[in-house]
């Protein structure tokens, strides 16, 4: 069984900065590549970022390139999107999900395999 868990949502002032984490645990490969997404309300899904096992494919979204910066633990198993400079429209539930390959075409087509729950992320003016 497939487990994309995010964490470390939560609410900060606009200026302010989170780390999100991605843990997953039996995907089909054991080289897979993660992604980062976000819903705003009333909106749809957005691809932010996603890198490969080795770190060799990465891709940032140009809406937050320069605030937003992806980053991976192997060894735990573990992805991270480190935020910076968050504003209110920022707000919106914040997706990690897992596919064998990371392209620009798959993130913005949300085309990943395995996702989580996704986790809250709220800033206010």
């Amino acid at each position: 069984e497939v487990l994309v868990v995010e964490s470390g949502g939560g609410s900060v002032q606009a200026g302010g900065v989170l780390r999100l984490s991605c843990k997953v645990s039996g995907f089909s490969v054991e080289r897979y590549s993660v992604g980062w997404f976000r819903q705003a309300p009333g909106k749809e899904r957005e691809g932010l970022s996603c890198i490969s096992w080795s770190g060799g494919d990465l891709y940032i979204a140009d809406s937050v390139k320069g605030r937003f910066t992806i980053s991976r633990d192997n060894a735990k198993s573990t992805t991270y999107l480190q935020m910076r400079n968050l504003q209110p429209e920022d707000t919106a539930i914040y997706y990690c999900a897992a596919d064998v390959y990371c392209s620009p075409n798959q993130i913005g087509g949300l085309g990943f395999a395995s996702w989580g729950q996704g986790t809250q992320v709220t800033v206010s003016s």
